[in-house]
């Protein structure tokens, strides 16, 4: 498995803020971003590893080099190491995200 996938396991509503706050103590820098209702991005790559947290709606990420899709929702929280390859689809009401990337020291 390319990813690490923790889903969000306590009933209360997911909230921004304490989701930016969850961010922080982990020593990472937030930013939000928002994809429309079945907005779709084709499989790439990045240089830093991705720390994804869903804060509404819904999407799908796709693996390809693992055969998997990665439904994840509200509180959901996605990490994605540098350059693997990822797909994504937001759902049907569209996705909103808070990111922080973890870059790799030296070489």
């Amino acid at each position: 498995m390319s990813y690490k996938l923790t889903k969000w396991q306590w009933s209360d509503d997911v909230r921004e803020e304490e989701l930016r706050a969850e961010m922080r103590s982990q020593k990472l820098a937030p930013f939000s971003w928002h994809n429309g209702p079945h907005d779709a991005y084709s499989p790439h790559t990045r240089s830093y590893t991705r720390v994804i947290y869903i804060v509404k709606g819904s999407a799908v990420f796709h693996f390809p080099a693992d055969n998997e899709d990665v439904a994840v929702t509200p509180g959901d929280r996605l990490e994605i190491p540098a350059r693997t390859l990822h797909g994504f689809t937001a759902g049907p009401e569209g996705v909103t995200c808070l990111e922080a990337a973890i870059r790799q020291r030296g070489g």
